[in-house]
């Protein structure tokens, strides 16, 4: 480029999963807009509890509004797809400040849900569940 400037911002990517679903998140500077799967988030997640648990990270940092954050997301349901997100932004708010990660940490944003459906086991109709037994 002559005389010019590099006009990319600096990206910081994370990602985050919880159950089936897996979260690629990327935070820019800007002006707090959070796009899903390039919908808004209010338009993705459609319930409010999960717009609240995705945002708890930039609010307990007190970054809400400085960063524009892209995510693509796929996997599993809402509430799922949402902790993942909720894990992606603060792994990549770690990312721009290593000094949140005590805030993050006391918060529990950090640790990754490892809680996933039990498989199914043979000679039973689910995970725990088993056929019914008559003696006779």
């Amino acid at each position: 480029m002559k005389g010019g400037e590099n006009l990319a911002k600096e990206e910081f990517c994370a990602v985050g999963r919880r159950k089936k679903s897996i979260a690629r998140v990327r935070l820019s500077e800007g002006t707090g807009k959070i796009q899903v799967n390039g919908k808004e988030l209010d338009e993705y997640l459609k319930r409010q509890n999960l717009i609240i648990m995705v945002n708890q990270p930039l609010v307990a940092t007190d970054i809400e509004g400085h960063y524009d954050i892209k995510v693509n997301v796929g996997g599993g349901g809402s509430t799922g797809q949402a902790g993942a997100i909720r894990l992606g932004i603060a792994r990549a708010i770690l990312l721009i400040d290593g000094s949140y990660r005590k805030i993050l940490k006391e918060n529990g944003f950090l640790t990754r849900d490892s809680r996933i459906k039990e498989r199914k086991k043979y000679g039973q109709p689910g995970a725990r569940k088993k056929f019914q037994f008559s003696k006779r």
